[in-house]
């Protein structure tokens, strides 16, 4: 809907303001980048890389080499202010016997001294090791996987999802079994952070309150990618990232706070810090980098002939929650055609890239749970206004489009709400429609505390939702193997977060045949 906003001697829609606003917060920002002398041998007051090293993005002949400079990663950095030259080299084997690509980076103490490398002329479907070097200090070694050419299928990509960690309510022993795992790489959902502030009794505890100002998103980052189980995870394979709510606010919807009162230009400028701090310390393009509120995340990545993955973004363009926040009953809103998760340029390169697509299988990697459950038992029907039965009418429409167009080998990938979900996604509201695809919802990495793996009302819930096939409330994630014939998906979870030493188990298992959008127990 628009809406005219009277400014004396402006005439603009609330979409021109917005825009306006955001630019003038990037002219503001830019006047803070340091344009002096570069330095090679700074004077540091500690190991400069504590906060590890990442690699993201992987396509077949290129990926990205992230770090962040910061001796005192709680204080701001701990950075001189001025540009600091940062070595990189690339390897094809551990010892670095054989450096295949080098050079230099410049980390600028605006974008808090981060450093992202975009390496290219790699050779494709190849593991690669790769290091910083700042002064006589290197980096630990990462190690990376470019993948597949476009034209080879591979005969088997190996992969797991993660989401939500808050570090208050759990440790991350759920990485220290997923680097155990031959994965070509790692997925991540969203909830990287939370915002929120310090709880007297958590496991451990967050560096402040409520974070809102750029330094304060910064430290946030550092405290969460302090954790050892973490890094780890990151040094073991290439990421990809996209985000949820909890980076910036939760259940923010597009420029709208979860506080109402808070006002629209206000939470850009929260947006714009929160944004400007993600880039920072996530192994995405440097393309990716942000203009004040705005940062482009949604983007396709490919793995051979094998396996489009669609990474969406249902925060940064969404409208309001069309029925009010929380469990609601369907209201005629969410019917509404203006109502919106992606905003109607990531709809549109989403419905023609599934169209066009001519991959084996195409996934959706994702947020928010998409299946339609209803959360209230017997007569009447609630479900959850911040997921995508919020939004039934684009909900509709995209799953009518996977099934009208022929992409019956789509997978919806979800995270968010701290517990795992196998569900399958009829094609009309119909639950007895034909399916259209299939959905796997992982569980938090520690969010939510050890968890249990009964939840309340299961049986309830169950009846209610047919296309639910399960269900599981433990930490954890979710590894997958996909091939041409079939997509495995298993889902792991621990006994325990909240102290160390928790085994992992798999809780079931479902395979999905290629053309065909059902669950099968494995």
């Amino acid at each position: 809907m628009k809406t005219n906003l009277r400014i004396p001697g402006v005439s603009m829609t609330r979409r021109s303001f917005l825009k306006a606003s955001a630019a003038l917060f990037y002219l503001a920002w830019q006047k803070t980048a340091h344009a002096g002398p570069v330095v090679r041998r700074p004077a540091l007051s500690d190991y400069p890389f504590r906060l590890g090293v990442a690699s993201g993005d992987p396509d077949h002949h290129s990926v990205v080499l992230w770090t962040r400079l910061a001796p005192r990663p709680l204080e701001g950095g701990g950075m001189p202010q001025e540009p600091v030259e940062v070595r990189w080299e690339v390897a094809s084997d551990e010892s670095f016997r054989h450096i295949v690509r080098k050079g230099t980076v410049v980390a600028d103490p605006a974008w808090a001294h981060s450093a992202h490398v975009e390496v290219t002329g790699l050779k494709p479907d190849r593991w690669y090791w790769y290091r910083f070097i700042v002064g006589l200090d290197a980096s630990p070694i990462g190690r990376t996987r470019t993948a597949p050419a476009p034209t080879h299928e591979p005969r088997l990509l190996r992969f797991a999802f993660a989401s939500c960690q808050h570090y208050e309510q759990g440790l991350y022993t759920a990485y220290e079994h997923m680097v155990r795992e031959d994965l070509d790489f790692i997925l991540h959902l969203g909830d990287y952070i939370y915002e929120d502030g310090v709880s007297r009794h958590a496991i451990r505890q967050h560096d402040g309150p409520e974070v809102f100002t750029l330094e304060q998103y910064r430290n946030r980052y550092a405290l969460y990618k302090s954790d050892p189980a973490l890094q780890a995870a990151h040094a073991a394979a290439p990421w990809i990232v996209t985000w949820d709510d909890h980076e910036v606010d939760n259940n923010y919807a597009g420029m709208i706070p979860e506080a109402r009162s808070a006002g629209i230009l206000p939470f850009a400028e929260r947006r714009a810090h929160a944004y400007k701090a993600y880039f920072e310390h996530m192994p995405i393009r440097p393309s990716a980098r942000p203009n004040g509120p705005w940062l482009p995340l949604h983007r396709r990545l490919a793995f051979g002939r094998l396996l489009r993955l669609f990474v969406l973004d249902t925060r940064q363009y969404r409208t309001d929650q069309p029925c009010g926040d929380g469990r609601k009953a369907p209201c005629p809103e969410a019917l509404d055609p203006r109502a919106t998760l992606l905003g109607p340029v990531q709809k549109r390169w989403l419905m023609t890239g599934l169209e066009q697509s001519d991959a084996r299988w195409n996934a959706l990697a994702q947020q928010i749970m998409m299946a339609r459950v209803d959360r209230k038992a017997g007569p009447g029907e609630a479900y959850s206004m911040d997921q995508w039965p919020g939004y039934e009418f684009e909900r509709r429409t995209l799953l009518e489009h996977i099934f009208r167009t022929g992409r019956m080998n789509t997978v919806v990938l979800t995270g968010d709400i701290h517990s795992h979900w196998a569900n399958e996604l009829p094609a009309l509201a119909d639950t007895d429609a034909p399916c259209a695809a299939v959905e796997f919802v992982g569980s938090s990495i520690s969010s939510g505390g050890d968890g249990t793996p009964r939840p309340p009302h299961l049986d309830t819930l169950c009846s209610e939702n047919p296309f639910v096939k399960f269900h599981n409330a433990q930490r954890g994630y979710v590894a997958c193997e996909v091939s041409p014939r079939e997509w495995r998906a298993h889902f792991r979870v621990l006994d325990f977060v909240t102290k160390p030493g928790s085994r992992c188990s798999t809780a079931a298992s479902f395979v999905v045949l290629h053309g065909q959008p059902r669950l099968h127990p494995a």
